[in-house]
């Protein structure tokens, strides 16, 4: 048992004042798909919201810098940032503004080769959409 993953999931837990705006906007504009959902008493209610692989991305704040000014035209990210990795991130990005996010910066490459557009987002989140586009050849 020694060779198991002692974390299993890593689930991010976020506070919406507006739920079902917020409910509207990470399943049905985002795409993420609902795993589970309970209701209980006074009204409480969640929805587990399934957003595939799950990572932990750590930087320090000249890596935050940086990729502030590459990502976002030097505007300062928030402490907490959530990134999805999209398929289409200029068609995320439109479908995002469209479904009520604030833009804060436009797609555009990045120098890490991904196509990286930033949001606000409901639940006060800000957002990055990013698109793997591989190697150069």
């Amino acid at each position: 048992m020694e060779n198991q993953q002692p974390v299993r999931q890593l689930r991010l837990v976020v506070e919406a004042e507006d739920y079902d705006a917020a409910l509207a906007f990470y399943r049905d504009v985002l795409g993420l798909p609902e795993q589970e959902a309970y209701q209980g008493e006074g009204d409480a209610r969640v929805t587990i919201l399934d957003a595939g692989r799950a990572t932990l991305e750590l930087s320090n704040p000249a890596q935050v810098r940086m990729i502030d000014r590459v990502e976002a035209d030097g505007q300062p990210s928030l402490k907490l940032r959530v990134a999805f990795e999209v398929d289409d991130a200029a068609a995320r990005t439109q479908r995002a503004v469209d479904g009520g996010a604030e833009l804060v910066a436009e797609p555009r490459e990045t120098p890490w080769r991904s196509l990286n557009s930033r949001l606000n987002g409901p639940a006060g989140l800000q957002l990055t959409l990013f698109q793997e586009l591989g190697d150069q050849d």
